[in-house]
């Protein structure tokens, strides 16, 4: 089982980040999460500010380019396999950031990712 670190998370049902977090779980994967304010989903607890955290294998991303630049050296500093940008997160600036670092960064959706089964 693969550990994935959800940045952005939310308590908000109708949100794609609650939507993932529920995904990811129901697919098996543990799910750490980060958000603006602490809570709980699917049994997950959303952690505030930069928490330190191992062996993370993917990073998927919920907040949106401006709110990004806070968080590159948290996320490079995580070392994960990968980096991915959900849609409205695109950011070619911390994308090219990730490559250098020797993580891969996938401009993807996590949820149709599990879905058709190559998450």
């Amino acid at each position: 089982m693969s550990r994935t670190l959800v940045i952005g998370a939310s308590t908000n049902p109708e949100k794609y980040a609650y939507k993932a977090i529920q995904q990811l779980k129901k697919h098996g994967e543990e799910v750490l999460a980060i958000g603006i304010k602490a809570g709980e989903v699917e049994g997950v607890t959303i952690q505030t500010g930069m928490p330190e955290l191992k062996n993370i294998d993917t990073v998927t991303l919920y907040i949106g380019p401006a709110h990004q630049p806070g968080y590159y050296n948290y996320i490079l500093s995580l070392k994960p396999r990968r980096v991915i940008f959900n849609p409205g997160t695109e950011n070619p600036e911390f994308e090219e950031m990730v490559r250098k670092e020797g993580i891969e960064a996938e401009v993807a959706c996590t949820l149709v990712m599990l879905s058709i089964g190559n998450y």
